[in-house]
């Protein structure tokens, strides 16, 4: 029986030395990685959980491009700028498909802006901009909205009377709003139990997106389609948003308000009565009930998360948050609305907005993309239907590109007389990958008589304002996937924190030395549960 037993043993590691050397030859072309195993892929040598420094960690051994196996599929990392900026400006169209897995295809079936791809996406992208536009994105319109919102989360941290709270749920409220006004044309009241039961639904969906339980989902989905778990109550909550969705289309259509549209759905509902004849045409009542899960689920975390930084940090910074009161005090006075574009009036508030995305970034990595066919980067060969993810995290805190990438710093925004630049190497929002093609055409750019954009790919861009330099146009490029929602992110965060922080002064609750500012390691990078005092500024 011993004897039977070391042969076997032998045979064993006969048979992974001869898997181990397989493997080091069919992806010798590859960037370097862990060894793979069967089924687990990378799995154990980075480590089951996530942490901060999840995709930090293979750059020192490995290099700024490097490999790891998610089961049997291929993810390719690229980390710190020179390198996502490579990947995402020369690899335009190549790396410009959302990744299909088994998770993601429950949550979005193909359907909306983020989760499609061809032409149901570039259909769907088309009506979320071109919407965002007409409803006043960058105009008044949408910011008296904002405004609103403001004002009403002001009053809900004065009830505090300057005692230790949590902001969370009130800061959540308020971001969800802003995304049910440009959907349904009006903030529903806080209390309304159907827009609570929207929250609710929206927290669980948020949860499980940021934990990494949907890496069993992806692994072995007819599996976990039979066990019980989170996915089935997340999955759940799916359906409770495009129940919620479906419901206001419904109001909407009876309404007949399309000859003078007031929010999305109306803009939706109008495209689809324009093609009704056309045999090619997506936009129907489940897309449209996507796009607004999609606005709910990417508009309302990446915000919320930022927002939740920005309290931490200011709070625990007085010094930085009493000199942004200050700047806003001299520029503004004390009343009177402050508008986006009054941000070029207030450069270090402007500056410390942006150190904070920078620092605190909500994301543990950029979002995944796929690769549409066989490409080299670099001397490595990229395999058609790989994952490419841009780790947007190591881009903003790429010690070749801050001066002081760990530590919070507004004059990485800052030029020596106390004015704002802009950084290419922001990119929390994705690299906008058109505009870099768009410089390489000679800063030549492209507009069509509506406001949108139709480059040489074909691809719509938001009508705003032009970076191109020597550009006598007002235009505005986004990259293929860069996130249609950004202008609509970077006014809220200006709106809300410039409101707040003339309202409140917040302060450490007593006893409290530090919050702290280590994130919870998950996909989305939220900060620890915490609670401060709201000070009014004003007796």
């Amino acid at each position: 029986m011993m004897v039977i037993g070391i042969i076997l043993l032998f045979l064993l590691l006969v048979l992974l030395i001869l898997f181990f050397l397989k493997q080091r030859w069919t992806r010798r072309h590859l960037p370097p990685g862990p060894l793979a195993l069967p089924l687990l892929g990378t799995l154990l040598a980075t480590g089951l959980w996530l942490r901060e420094d999840y995709f930090f960690k293979p750059v020192k051994r490995y290099g700024n491009i490097y490999s790891l196996w998610y089961g049997r599929q291929l993810m390719i990392i690229l980390s710190g700028f020179k390198a996502v900026k490579e990947g995402m400006t020369t690899f335009l169209e190549e790396f410009s498909v959302r990744v299909e897995t088994a998770f993601l295809d429950e949550f979005g079936k193909g359907r909306g802006i983020i989760l499609s791809n061809g032409h149901t996406w570039k259909q769907q992208r088309r009506i979320g901009i071109t919407s965002l536009r007409k409803l006043g994105l960058g105009k008044k319109s949408i910011e008296h909205q904002i405004e609103d919102v403001a004002q009403t989360l002001v009053e809900i941290f004065r009830q505090t009377k300057g005692q230790p709270f949590d902001p969370s749920f009130s800061v959540l409220n308020a971001i969800s709003n802003v995304i049910c006004a440009l959907s349904f044309g009006r903030p529903f009241d806080l209390e309304d139990e159907n827009f609570q039961k929207l929250v609710q639904a929206l927290t669980i969906i948020l949860d499980f997106i940021g934990d990494s339980f949907h890496v069993m989902y992806d692994l072995f989905p007819q599996l976990m389609k039979y066990l019980p778990g989170p996915h089935k109550k997340t999955l759940a909550s799916v359906d409770i948003i495009h129940a919620f969705a479906k419901q206001e289309i419904e109001k909407h259509k009876e309404s007949h308000c399309l000859h003078e549209p007031q929010d999305f759905i109306d803009y939706y509902l109008l495209q689809m009565e324009k093609s009704r004849n056309d045999p090619d045409s997506t936009y129907s009542d489940e897309n449209l009930a996507q796009c607004i899960f999609d606005f709910f689920t990417a508009g309302t975390d990446t915000t919320y998360t930022t927002m939740m930084w920005v309290l931490l940090l200011l709070t625990n910074r007085p010094d930085t948050q009493e000199k942004v009161q200050k700047e806003i005090e001299d520029v503004f006075g004390s009343s009177g609305s402050i508008s986006y574009q009054d941000r070029k009036k207030v450069p270090y508030t402007n500056a410390v907005i942006h150190e904070m995305q920078r620092l605190k970034y909500v994301l543990l990595y950029g979002v995944p993309r796929q690769s549409t066919k066989d490409v080299m980067m670099r001397g490595y060969h990229i395999p058609k239907g790989t994952v490419i993810v841009p780790d947007l995290r190591s881009v903003l805190l790429d010690p070749e590109q801050w001066e002081t990438p760990e530590e919070f710093n507004p004059n990485h925004f800052l030029d020596k007389d106390g004015k704002f630049i802009e950084r290419e190497e922001f990119l929390p929002f994705g690299i906008d990958s058109q505009m870099e093609q768009a410089k390489n055409k000679k800063n030549r750019c492209v507009i069509s008589e509506n406001g949108i954009l139709i480059d040489y790919v074909h691809t719509s861009f938001l009508y705003s304002s032009c970076s191109l330099m020597h550009c006598k146009r007002s235009c505005w490029t986004e990259g293929l996937r860069a996130c249609a929602g950004q202008q609509l992110a970077r006014i809220e965060i200006f709106i809300l924190l410039t409101s707040l922080l003339r309202a409140f002064n917040f302060r450490l609750p007593e006893g409290v030395k530090e919050l702290n500012e280590e994130p919870v390691a998950k996909i989305s990078m939220h900060p620890y549960p915490y609670k401060l005092c709201a000070i009014p500024t004003k007796a």
